[in-house]
């Protein structure tokens, strides 16, 4: 037997690291239904694609199961190749990561000194404060403004020295709300050239808004500017974790200085590869996505709920004590994500699922509320 706690030396920690609160994991369906007792459970919290995976993509891994004892190509060459011809960018100007919170991690690795500041909306991805404590550098955060929206002009006060890096969502995680083509061209007026911004468009295919930015215009006039987009989300490969970025040669040679050489697993590549080409399954994706919304909101509003305006897949919905509908929902098999560690706690965040999961969720939520 080993030693009992008391007798372990403790080990130094960077004072960082010291601090952090790790994010929070959910349980297993298969757990959860074992604790409470219940089965058939849906699970609405994560965001994800509720039609699964492309087969094309599903008939792309499968293919390549026999190759599994080779080492990924560390360029990610054939996917570097699609992209660029669909973005009309330079190879060069692309970096691939196991999913886009590891590019968030190699920006943050390759750019930063301890001491260095973020600017980041409040709330928005929990990896942002995260990845930037972690490093030693300091998260500045700005409340987003009373519609839970990014407040761009006072990001663009908070900017100091010490800024190097400035990270907007949008849409927004949380709150799916988006940032404009014209408050962004507004913004990027007041940013000092030398400090970097990323704009993290995850949910960037679910966005039916015209006002919605063209990042890669940035980029293409040489801005330090970086678009991140995932194949977590609406390509439904969120289980083999593959995402990219866009920027200038210069800031992507840096960065890929410090990623690892194969930190894309072979079968992501494939079925990223396969997935871009589906466009069916794309365009069923995002016809449930605007459906279920349409369907939801009003449900949701003729019953008296605050539903926040969303271009993701995803919403916000105020219930009043988050937590305690959150609790009610899971006793009835629904899964979705209570918004308390946001700084929200009268929501809950919904992903859109297929049309009876979301009749599921409505009922559910109508009785758990008393309505």
């Amino acid at each position: 037997m080993g030693s009992s706690t008391k007798d372990v030396k403790k080990i130094p920690v960077s004072m960082s690291v010291e601090s952090l609160v790790p994010y929070p994991p959910g349980k297993p369906i298969a757990e959860l239904e074992r604790e409470l007792g219940i089965a058939g459970s849906i699970k609405l919290a994560s965001n994800e694609n509720p039609f699964g995976p492309s087969p094309k993509a599903v008939k792309a891994i499968t293919e390549s199961l026999s190759d599994l004892h080779r080492y990924p190509d560390g360029s990610c060459h054939y996917l570097r190749q699609r992209l660029s011809d669909r973005l009309k960018i330079d190879p060069q100007m692309l970096i691939f990561g196991n999913g886009s919170n590891e590019i968030i991690e190699l920006l943050i690795r390759t750019f930063l000194n301890a001491g260095s500041t973020v600017v980041m909306g409040d709330p928005s991805f929990a990896v942002y404060p995260l990845a930037t404590k972690a490093f030693g550098a300091k998260p500045v955060l700005v409340p987003l403004t009373a519609d839970l929206r990014h407040d761009l002009d006072a990001m663009a006060g908070a900017v100091t020295k010490s800024t190097r890096l400035i990270l907007i969502a949008n849409p927004n995680n949380p709150t799916g709300t988006i940032v404009t083509e014209e408050e962004l061209k507004r913004f990027m007026e007041k940013v000092p050239d030398d400090v970097i911004v990323c704009l993290d468009e995850a949910y960037f295919e679910f966005v039916g808004s015209s006002e919605f930015p063209l990042t890669i215009r940035y980029i293409l006039e040489g801005r330090a500017v970086v678009m991140l987009r995932t194949f977590s989300k609406i390509y439904g490969l969120a289980g083999l974790r593959i995402g990219y970025g866009a920027a200038r040669p210069d800031i992507i040679d840096y960065m890929n200085r410090v990623r690892q050489p194969f930190n894309v697993n072979s079968l992501a590549q494939v079925a990223a590869l396969a997935a871009l080409d589906d466009e069916g399954h794309l365009r069923r994706t995002r016809e449930n996505n605007r459906d279920g919304l349409k369907f939801l909101f009003k449900g949701l509003r003729q019953a008296g709920f605050e539903c926040v305006p969303t271009q993701a897949n995803f919403f916000l919905v105020k219930v009043g004590d988050g937590q305690g509908v959150y609790n009610a929902l899971l006793k009835k098999g629904v899964i979705v994500r209570p918004m308390g560690s946001y700084g929200l706690s009268e929501f809950i965040r919904v992903t859109i699922g297929l049309p009876d999961e979301n009749k599921r969720f409505l009922t559910a939520l109508l009785q758990a509320a008393g309505r």
